[in-house]
């Protein structure tokens, strides 16, 4: 599958592409043109050639409209999520589609529908687009930090356990907590069932 947009670190700064193969390429025939031009079509011939001719441009016109939305949502995204570009998932901001349909000038719903299905190729591996978008928790240091940073967090705890003694989820709040994110237990048992990580009464290994 070819991603439809490409993120390329280079120097300091990264390139945002898109990959133009995914989108046909669309032209008004000439064939149309010529029809136009000729004297024995009748007026109403001449009015339905112009009426499609019309149509014809419109579709193009939308189609180059929503490739250029893409690619000003693309290039927001890089320039909020520098960090996950460099460190990865734990470095995720949080990011609401308001902000960037604020920042691009469109409205939320345009941008819900133009990352619909669509794919980013980043350094950290190729990601639907709305991964990007994730509420997330202010640290006591007034930091922003989106759920999936959060749920990193907790897999790694979990990952440097002693296999004798897991942590049970009021440690993981208390760890958590003791780095500066608030979190509920409610919550890390949530996070820790969508990531297939077991209770740690059953984590145990004797």
């Amino acid at each position: 599958m070819l991603p439809d947009v490409d993120v390329v670190k280079i120097g300091d700064g990264y390139q945002v592409t898109l990959n133009g193969e995914q989108i046909p390429h669309l032209r008004i025939s000439n064939t149309y043109k010529d029809l136009m031009s000729q004297d024995h079509n009748g007026t109403e011939v001449k009015d339905y050639i112009r009426d499609k001719i019309r149509s014809g441009k419109f579709l193009i016109k939308s189609i180059h409209q929503r490739q250029q939305t893409i690619s000003n949502i693309a290039h927001e995204i890089v320039s909020r999520q520098k960090e996950f570009l460099e460190k990865g998932s734990a470095f995720l901001k949080p990011l609401t589609m308001v902000q960037i349909a604020d920042a691009v000038g469109v409205h939320e719903t345009t941008v819900s529908r133009a990352i619909s299905g669509k794919y980013i190729s980043t350094p950290q591996g190729v990601f639907e687009m709305k991964y990007f978008f994730t509420p997330g928790y202010q640290t006591s240091a007034g930091e922003s930090m989106s759920n999936t940073s959060v749920k990193e967090a907790i897999a790694e705890l979990v990952k440097g356990e002693k296999p004798k003694t897991p942590l049970s989820d009021k440690e993981i709040v208390e760890i958590l907590s003791s780095r500066g994110i608030p979190i509920a237990r409610r919550t890390v048992a949530k996070y820790r069932s969508e990531l297939n990580i077991l209770p740690s009464n059953m984590r145990k290994r004797f």
